[in-house]
């Protein structure tokens, strides 16, 4: 093989991918609900991998440079905030399914995220995870930032008619610099599967708390009716022995086939604001959309505001991928100049963020009214807003 034919394609390679990771992001502002921004560009995507972690670069073993191990997809990543910025733990996946986390920063928070030297090699218990994803972090006030992330393994019992079938636990790790990992025991409950599990900021009556998601089964929520709540007293053991719904699912309604949390919520001055998915049946298959809550300061488990409906839906391209009509979350950052930053991807194979600040989203939160549950209702609330509109809005026709 011509060695110059290798050395143009290394330049092409690494000209595109500098292109690609030092881009601005665009307000895409061709979206009228005020609520907050979305923007023109995704801000991982797999082309911002490292080309070192795809491609062997020895001319005498790649002579054609082709990719070696390749990336599939990045996107759902807990988010953080730093001294210098943004940092992400990103779910990767490679081409052969298998996730792992790796850590992007960024100044800004919405472009230019660049990636660490090294993926993070997360330590394995006694039973070995066969696949690892969607880390939120959590900085709690014992000192330690915490990773609650899902560890899927193959179901030991074996199911009628069934080869195999995954099984989920949601599974903890705690860090102070990023750097240095310690893998600490999967959380227990009493529910057949957990996974979407977030560790709540601060102690609640001494004790750390939970915000659940017991299913019967990986994929289908069963009879289990939502999100919900658990305290733990030593995280080096985790076990919550009681868990209480807090988040209903409801018939005909965003959430009727399950809903989870996102990311660890935002402690604001009229409660606990969190971003959670919610997910309902359609004839094209399962439809992932966020939705926003506040939960009360002082008891973290009850909620306080519920608008109705979506807050962040799938729109355009968003909606194709490789889980087509998705958008989930697992990070969200407030920023110190009321800047908050949240973090989503689209179809399992991209992550975007959306910026907005807290004075908005509080005012939604509090002003949004909640999903009346009935068509007749609904009018109701459609018909008391133009009625309301009759002194201040004044159409030409």
């Amino acid at each position: 093989m011509d060695r110059d034919y290798f050395e143009r394609r290394k330049e092409k390679l690494i000209s595109r991918h500098q292109e690609l990771i030092n881009r601005k992001n665009q307000v895409d502002d061709s979206y009228s609900h005020g609520i907050f921004e979305r923007y023109k560009y995704p801000i991982l995507t797999y082309e911002h991998i490292p080309l070192n972690w795809r491609f062997d670069f020895n001319p005498e073993d790649n002579p054609y440079l082709l990719e070696r191990l390749r990336v599939n997809s990045v996107f759902n990543s807990g988010a953080i905030a730093t001294n210098n910025g943004v940092l992400l733990v990103a779910r990767v996946e490679g081409a052969d399914r298998k996730s792992f986390f790796a850590i992007a920063e960024s100044q800004t928070g919405i472009d230019q995220f660049q990636f660490r030297d090294k993926p993070i090699r997360i330590p394995e218990n006694e039973d070995p995870d066969v696949n690892i994803y969607d880390m939120r972090l959590t900085k709690h006030e014992d000192g330690w930032i915490y990773g609650v992330f899902s560890s899927e393994r193959k179901d030991p019992v074996k199911r009628p008619g069934v080869l195999f079938q995954p099984f989920a636990k949601a599974a903890l790790v705690r860090t102070k610099d990023f750097v240095a990992w310690e893998r600490l025991p999967d959380i227990k409950t009493k529910s057949l599967q957990q996974r979407n599990v977030v560790l709540h900021p601060e102690f609640v009556n001494g004790k750390y708390g939970f915000y659940t998601r017991p299913q019967d089964a990986f994929m289908d929520a069963g009879l289990a009716e939502g999100m919900g709540w658990g305290l733990c007293e030593d995280i080096t053991a985790p076990s919550i022995e009681e868990e209480i719904i807090i988040d209903h699912r409801e018939f005909n309604t965003i959430k009727s086939a399950k809903n989870g949390a996102g990311a660890p919520p935002i402690k604001t001055k009229i409660g606990w604001l969190h971003i959670a998915h919610a997910v309902r049946n359609t004839a094209a298959g399962l439809r992932y959309v966020l939705y926003l809550f506040v939960c009360d300061i002082n008891e973290p488990w009850r909620i306080v505001y519920e608008p109705g409906g979506y807050l962040i839906e799938p729109r355009k391209w968003e909606r194709v991928g490789d889980v087509s009509n998705v958008l989930f979350s697992n990070g969200l950052v407030l920023k110190e100049d009321g800047t908050v930053l949240i973090y989503y991807a689209s179809s399992d194979t991209r992550l975007h963020v959306a910026s907005t600040d807290l004075d908005r989203l509080l005012d939604y939160a509090v002003k949004t009214p909640k999903d009346p549950l009935r068509s007749a209702l609904c009018v109701d609330q459609r018909l008391a807003l133009i009625e309301k509109n009759q002194m201040f809005w004044h159409q030409t026709k």
